[in-house]
């Protein structure tokens, strides 16, 4: 058996455990998946094979392919049976993939393959995706999407970045509202929700169509409350949204008490300060601007300083 190396995965590597764009898969050297289920007593091990590149499936990748999943299947290891691969999933909470309920990540690396294990330890469920790439392909493409996606006006001109996955909203001329997940492909093409772009592309369709694009960031909650100084008054703030829905029901006379209890409610929701301020700053000025992301503060709330002082450049 060659040397291999498991560990967790990292967040930005789940979403490389689900099908993706042929453009992406294509990039990221993807030769298929291995779907299994251990069988209703947990101990049988009932698999299917999808190709993707029959190219890329040489008989040195089949031959280390069977090798890896029937050294993992061994006596201890974590495909064994369910219960191993439950007491693997429990304490190892690292593998927890944050944004997929129920699913844990692995990943095994060879010298020249890299195998991503999406584990469900439940009954019932496919227990095992095993999606297998060409390691030095996947890397490269994991490096390049770390820079994250550039949307720019028709003239070039940077609007905002978001991370690899995260999500847009389309506001209409005609008041539509519609979210899409963005995908990085390179630094020029994109992939809104199913359709793929060069970036300048989609902006002059925005522009043609009268379209404007917010982010809807990641790094943020899904709202939060807010303390209006000016007006003592206590509201609440939703993601993408301007301004703010007044919740006097919570409010006194007294401002301190009042900023007291947005920090207490926020807390309770586990929303940081950071946060707190971007989404303020969101609903004020825009969403797409750099003082909503909350990147831009301290753990304190307060506003990092910057060289940079053009608002609509969020470099």
């Amino acid at each position: 058996m060659s040397d291999y190396e498991k560990r967790a995965m990292i967040e930005s590597e789940d979403k490389y455990t689900f099908r993706q764009s042929s453009q992406i898969s294509g990039q990221c050297g993807l030769i298929g998946h291995l779907r299994a289920d251990m069988d209703a007593d947990g101990s049988a091990f009932f698999s299917t094979w999808f190709d993707f590149r029959a190219d890329l499936k040489t008989d040195e990748f089949k031959t280390e392919f069977d090798e890896v999943i029937n050294s993992l299947r061994e006596e201890g290891e974590i495909l064994h049976n369910r219960t191993e691969l439950a007491k693997y999933c429990y304490f190892t909470p690292q593998c927890k993939m944050p944004a997929e309920q129920g699913y844990y990540g692995v990943r095994v690396d060879t010298e020249k393959y890299a195998y991503l294990m999406r584990l469900n330890p439940n009954k019932g469920e496919y227990n095992l995706y095993c999606y297998c790439y060409r390691r030095d392909w996947l890397d490269s493409h994991l490096k390049q999407a770390e820079k994250g996606i550039r949307f720019i006006t028709p003239h070039y001109k940077k609007m905002f970045r978001i991370p690899d996955g995260d999500r847009i909203r389309l506001l209409m001329y005609n008041g539509d509202e519609v979210d899409r997940t963005c995908r990085y492909v390179d630094d020029y093409h994109v992939e809104v929700g199913d359709n793929l772009y060069h970036i300048c592309e989609f902006a002059e369709r925005c522009d043609r169509s009268g379209t404007k694009v917010i982010p809807l960031r990641s790094s943020l909650p899904e709202r939060c409350y807010v303390f209006v100084e000016s007006e003592n008054r206590i509201g609440i703030i939703v993601k993408g949204q301007s301004g703010y829905i007044h919740v006097p029901e919570d409010e006194c006379s007294d401002p301190a008490i009042n900023k007291k209890t947005v920090d207490g409610h926020n807390a309770e929701m586990g929303v940081t300060k950071a946060q707190a301020a971007a989404m303020k700053a969101g609903s004020m000025f825009g969403w797409e601007t750099p003082a909503a992301d909350p990147k831009n503060y301290d753990a304190y709330g307060i506003a990092i300083k910057s060289k940079n002082k053009d608002r609509g450049d969020s470099r």
